[in-house]
């Protein structure tokens, strides 16, 4: 069975492990039972044992909802059916597939991670879970899934579904924002998984399925739960407390000043960073004010700006206030807002509205100038 952890052994609390020792085998026996006949069977990523499919998805679902997942899922394997065809396309080409889903560092991670495949292991996945954290994007969490879903390998997942079906299941009241809590608890979700290694496919997708559809964060549907009777959260009557993380994610603003620069149908773009939150993407030039954005706009010789309507981009760990302002130019580009282009982004350059499908734009860009 591959560990959660290594290096020094994990402390067993006994509370936690009389229970994990009073429930196994019998919680991973009616969870597989449960799965088959109420668990879900219809999403396109499930039925499979192709590993470049299951990567996929479980880096797509990462932060995203199911049918967010769906359209962006069928579009990637028409574009890359296979992990050859995601590591020979230019990286571009998947940014902008990937536009609107965001969390862009996925999509960068799993070029990445394509390439190594087909440079390291032949063009096939590893088997193993230790193998496969060494890939790019890959965490132990989807390490294990890879691994159970496709290899039979007999290890627990540990998402924050599932850090909340056990938590409650187990009764397991410490803090999962201490490391050694939640070690703690993966090492006892190891200890559950079945007994059989072919089981562990229907295993894993039932607690998928019963953090997504049954243990929810807020009003568990508790009476159609297969574990119920076993649930050390219900029978204290408050499922909600669990899981206990006292961490909070801090949250910040930023607010930027684009300018849509038009001309003779096209949108002048600026290719973001390789780093940062839309790394790679592109964007309108983007300034820290609305000084710098008049400045720049003053250079069109007297051409109107337009204000539009401010954005609030909502990501994890930020708002984002977009400022936008329109100037759509009657001549071309004047020799000074040329080179004050050229000098913001050396990889800038003018895009056909036509075309604007074509490029990897963030969520708001991609809704303003595409629809």
């Amino acid at each position: 069975m591959a560990k959660a952890n290594k290096g020094v052994p994990l402390a067993r609390p006994d509370d936690l492990w009389a229970r994990v020792e009073r429930l196994h085998p019998d919680l991973s026996r009616r969870l597989v039972a449960w799965q088959a006949q109420n668990g879900r069977h219809d999403l396109p990523w499930q039925n499979t044992r192709d590993p470049y499919r299951v990567w996929l998805s479980e880096i797509m679902l990462q932060q995203t909802q199911v049918t967010t997942v769906l359209g962006y899922y069928e579009r990637f394997l028409q574009r890359f059916p296979t992990v050859r065809d995601l590591a020979q396309a230019p990286l571009d080409d998947v940014l902008t597939l990937w536009a609107g889903l965001g969390y862009y560092s996925r999509a960068r991670n799993l070029h990445r991670c394509a390439q190594a495949v087909v440079a390291d292991h032949g063009g096939q996945f590893p088997q193993t879970v230790e193998q496969l954290v060494t890939l790019s994007g890959i965490g132990p969490s989807t390490a294990a899934a890879i691994a159970s879903f496709c290899f039979e390998v007999r290890t627990s997942i540990m998402d924050g579904n599932v850090k909340r079906v056990l938590s409650r299941v187990l009764a397991w009241d410490q803090d999962l924002a201490v490391k050694t809590h939640e070690r703690q608890l993966w090492d006892a979700a190891n200890h559950l998984v079945p007994e059989q290694a072919k089981d562990m496919p229907a295993y894993t997708q039932g607690l998928m399925d019963l953090g997504a559809t049954v243990c929810s964060p807020r009003k568990p549907s508790c009476l159609v739960c297969p574990w119920a009777d076993w649930c050390g959260a219900r029978l204290q009557d408050e499922p909600e407390r669990f899981p206990v993380k006292s961490r909070k994610l801090k949250r910040s603003e930023r607010e930027s000043w684009p300018l849509w620069l038009e001309w003779s149908g096209q949108v002048w773009l600026e290719q973001m960073p390789d780093t940062g939150v839309w790394a790679g993407l592109w964007t309108l030039p983007l300034m820290q004010d609305a000084q710098a954005l008049q400045a720049l706009a003053t250079l069109s010789k007297g051409a109107a700006v337009e204000p539009q309507p401010r954005i609030k981009h909502v990501l994890t760990h930020l708002d984002w206030w977009l400022n936008t302002q329109r100037q759509v130019l009657t001549q071309a580009p004047s020799e000074a807002l040329s080179h004050a282009l050229q000098q913001r982004s050396a990889g800038g350059r003018w895009v056909s509205l036509d075309e604007l499908h074509t490029v990897g734009l963030p969520a708001p860009f991609k809704k303003m100038l595409v629809g």
